[in-house]
């Protein structure tokens, strides 16, 4: 094992600039402990997909990031009377994923399921997605349709408080100084109900232009039970209520599907900005209302099937140290990169992106966007897609990394997945190559024999700017087998 020491200055741009102490609670009570002595000057980190490119992008300037990410059991999902827990670090892609999510709640699966990329399912949680107050959510309307209600630990202890409660504003929750959102508690979907969700986006990988999330009972030919909930077309994810009023007890019509559409196109209030037009969203709703309870009273009620070899739940270290780090004070960590042991001194606001490009000189992960949208800099961390621009170095202590260099042969030959994609000319310019390669060998891991569809999805977060995908696609069939 080597030591290396932090020795030169980093050069991409996108980078953290403000110093910030970092803190890892082992428990929810250390946690709570920490931000409410903070205050102000803390902030959570679980993913990092929201809070980092905000400290990137200089919208946040907290002086200690406190990781949430390794508190044992804050990750589980599990059944809770009749109904579901999920802690709030569970990982979108591991809610979505799910066999009981899928079979009883499907609204939230489906939600999941169309957040971003897949690498931002990997990393961004639950309680991170509630907890940014994003009117854009994409759980937070499957989340109202279901009536879920939010535990949440502070100084006080524990209280606990509906969805719909908590959302005050774009950007805004109802946490008090040093309360920390810690379960999303689902009650039993009513008997015979399904449930469903739907979104509009400019292109995959987007957020939604406007978003539904249905929920209905049917009784005979009538609707016993309706609930609507719409995202991006309000200060906050909405229920319809006057729609759902006019909707109960009646049977569905295509009269009454128009008139649902007009009603939740009047209860919505959108606004223009650079995804859409507020005209366009009252027109979207509209349609996407009508088809979305037309869609829940054809859809039959079953367990949805679950995708071989997905991950569940966070995998940590189990010999990981905690680390504690004060501003501009360097930290001894330990990775396992492609397979060799590494010690380092990192700083806190160090990304695991220039530790390895400049620091181990692992050039392979290219820096691209910085804000986690184009996949350039996709690594596996034990064994999942993951994002090094939006990574912390220290948070990665104790992984097990592997880079495009990890994937060659000891003697020098190159996987099969390199292979293919030379063979099949999946690559123009290559500056995003190294990234789609390693999403595709994390997708080969968890589904041996993927379809095309499947594999278009599992890539929509690499963006490939000059050779198209169809050469992509040929090259991931060729490496499966297929």
């Amino acid at each position: 094992m080597t030591e290396k020491h932090h020795h030169n200055q980093m050069t991409n741009s996108h980078l953290l600039v403000n110093p910030f102490g970092y803190w890892e609670a082992a428990t929810v009570s250390e946690a709570v402990a920490v931000l409410y002595e903070a205050g102000e000057r803390a902030r959570v980190l679980a993913g990092g997909t929201n809070v980092l490119v905000a400290m990137k992008m200089e919208r946040e300037a907290p002086e200690l990031l406190v990781n949430i990410s390794h508190i044992p059991g804050l990750d589980a999902i599990e059944p809770e009377g009749d109904g579901l827990r999920i802690g709030a670090t569970a990982t979108i892609r591991a809610v979505g994923t799910h066999p009981v999510v899928q079979a009883r709640y499907p609204a939230l699966a489906e939600a999941c399921l169309a957040f971003g990329s897949t690498q931002i399912q990997m990393m961004g949680t639950i309680g991170g997605n509630l907890c940014n107050g994003s009117p854009a959510s994409d759980t937070v309307p499957a989340l109202l349709a279901l009536e879920a209600r939010l535990l949440i630990a502070g100084p006080n202890g524990e209280r606990e408080t509906a969805l719909a409660d908590f959302l005050l504003g774009p950007g805004k929750v109802d946490l008090h100084p040093g309360e920390l959102l810690i379960a999303v508690r689902l009650p039993p979907p009513p008997p015979g109900a399904v449930s469903l969700f739907a979104k509009v986006a400019r292109v995959a990988a987007d957020l939604a232009k406007a978003s539904v999330a249905a929920l209905l009972v049917r009784e005979g030919d009538r609707l016993a039970e309706v609930r609507l909930a719409c995202g991006s077309v309000a200060p906050t994810a909405i229920r319809l209520p006057r729609t759902e009023a006019a909707l109960r007890g009646q049977p569905l019509t295509p009269e009454l599907l128009a008139e649902a559409g007009r009603l939740a196109g009047e209860e919505i209030s959108p606004i223009d900005d650079v995804r859409s037009t507020a005209w366009y969203r009252r027109r979207l709703i509209n349609a996407m209302v009508q088809d979305a309870l037309t869609l829940a009273s054809q859809r039959a009620s079953g367990p949805a099937s679950q995708r071989a070899n997905e991950p569940t739940g966070q995998q940590v270290a189990p010999s990981r140290p905690v680390q504690h780090a004060l501003r501009n004070t360097p930290q001894p960590i330990e990775l396992l990169i492609n397979g060799k042991p590494e010690r380092l001194s990192v700083m806190p606001h160090e990304l695991l992106l220039n530790v390895l490009r400049e620091r181990l000189q692992l050039t392979g992960t290219k820096y691209g966007c910085g804000v986690g949208e184009c996949g350039a800099c996709t690594v596996a961390i034990d064994g999942r897609p993951a994002l090094a621009c939006l990574t912390l170095a220290m948070a990665a202590n104790g992984r097990s990394i592997t880079t495009i260099e990890g994937l060659q042969r000891p003697d020098g030959t190159l996987h099969p997945l390199q292979q293919a994609f030379i063979d099949e000319a999946a690559f123009q310019c290559g500056y995003c190559t190294p990234g789609m390669i390693m999403t595709a060998h994390c997708l080969l891991h968890e589904l041996p024999q993927p379809t095309e569809m499947e594999i278009r999805d599992y890539l929509k977060g690499n963006r490939c700017r000059c050779t198209g995908y169809a050469s992509i696609v040929r090259a991931v069939l060729k490496a499966a087998g297929g």
